[in-house]
């Protein structure tokens, strides 16, 4: 039996972590009920705040290496086609 490394589980989590966000977000988008509207955001609020964490967490241990920013120019010319 192979077992995961620190990085493999951190990842997991993190990616586990995205996709019920975006449950989240889609529950409250459609909920009626305020009450469960306030439930869910606060749940989600709460899950934001520790995938944030992990994310700081796998970045300090290089598990995480974020993409090259991008320049001005490439920032404009995606601007530009959205806007248009």
């Amino acid at each position: 039996m192979q077992h995961m490394t620190d990085k493999e589980m951190v990842n997991d989590v993190l990616s586990m972590m995205k996709s019920s966000l975006t449950a989240y977000t889609t529950s409250i988008s459609e909920s009626a009920n305020q009450q469960l509207r306030q439930t869910l955001q606060q749940i989600r609020n709460s899950d934001e705040q520790f995938h944030y964490q992990l994310f700081q967490l796998a970045q300090s241990k290089g598990f995480y290496k974020p993409a090259i920013q991008a320049d001005t120019k490439d920032i404009q010319q995606v601007k530009s086609m959205i806007t248009s």
